[in-house]
């Protein structure tokens, strides 16, 4: 691994953050500079290989820039990232709000079939109400898992009551927080064979292995061990080992964190849907679309009410 990374960053600069590589033998190893460049390498020999997909993955970062802090960088995230969470909250009310409104006075066939299926023919106002009800009956549930996922990633007070709740303790804000780019640091790669090697051992059917490159003030390295796909934080564990001798300094598996941290865990691949897998990744697709159709109905029926109320105030006001 180190004669590896001294070749690759002969190439490219020495900021690297971290490096990915696969127990299949023909994966390629991944170099992390930051969130939004990764130099892919062939991992027999460390030459570097061609990114095909450089403008299909700067969409999927410019989306996901959009998604958390509506594209903007530097100083106005923090403002980006309250106005992106304000309306999350604002969603999570209408959500539950119009799951109330909606509900049925009396459970019947009828009332439960008109409200559930989408009908056709319809226009206007019907149609509005009738997609509005319809789609928001069948995806009320994972939207609701999703918001709240989200809900919790996007405030403290939040984050804290899922600790509160399971009865863990609240961990500090800043446990668990890495840089995203470095500036100034020099690698230091010497040593990072035995640790590479002590990292595989460690995880029977490891499938991916993210190793936070060390610098030379860091007297340990961190790896990230992945036993499934990148969607199951019960099948990853974190290890930290001590450069010089190799000796263990700390092994994190899922199951020894706090039953808090492990539910945190997993929100945050709820709301994706990969904890789901494919299975669970295309209902969040399905819902997200969704929640465009009841974002566009719900609009509809406002402007129309509106549209109707100002037509009678004009009548009431003719002579």
């Amino acid at each position: 691994m180190d004669a590896f990374l001294a070749q690759a960053l002969q190439r490219e600069s020495d900021q690297a953050v971290s490096v990915t590589w696969r127990s299949q033998p023909n994966s390629t190893v991944e170099l992390v500079y930051s969130r939004s460049r990764t130099v892919f390498l062939i991992s027999y020999n460390g030459q570097i290989l061609e990114d095909r997909a450089v403008k299909l993955r700067s969409f999927f970062y410019g989306a996901e820039n959009i998604h958390r802090w509506l594209g903007v960088s530097g100083a106005n995230r923090p403002l980006a990232r309250a106005i992106t969470g304000a309306a999350n909250l604002l969603f999570l009310f209408l959500g539950c709000s119009g799951l109330y409104l909606g509900w049925p006075r009396k459970w019947t066939w009828n009332a439960l079939k008109t409200g559930t299926t989408l009908r056709r023919g319809l226009s206007g106002r019907a149609r509005d109400f009738n997609w509005h009800n319809a789609i928001g009956f069948w995806m009320c549930l994972p939207l609701f898992v999703i918001v709240v996922c989200s809900t919790a990633m996007s405030y403290q007070w939040a984050n804290n009551l899922v600790y509160r709740l399971s009865g863990s303790p609240i961990p500090t804000p800043s446990s668990g927080q890495r840089p995203v780019e470095r500036a100034g640091e020099r690698l230091e790669l010497e040593g990072l064979n035995a640790t590479c090697a002590a990292a595989e051992k460690k995880m029977a059917g490891w499938q991916s292995i993210t190793m936070r490159l060390p610098t030379g003030k860091s007297p340990n390295v961190t790896f990230l061990i992945d036993a499934g796909d990148g969607g199951r934080p019960d099948q990853r564990a974190q290890l930290t080992l001590n450069r010089g001798r190799g000796e263990e300094v700390r092994w994190e598996p899922f199951s020894n964190n706090s039953r808090g941290r492990q539910i945190r865990a997993w929100m945050r691949f709820a709301h994706t849907g990969e904890a789901g897998g494919a299975l669970g990744q295309g209902i969040a697709s399905a819902v997200s679309l969704g929640g465009v159709f009841l974002a566009y109905t719900g609009i509809s029926m406002a402007v129309r009410r509106f549209l109707g109320w100002r037509s009678r105030q004009s009548a009431r006001n003719l002579p």
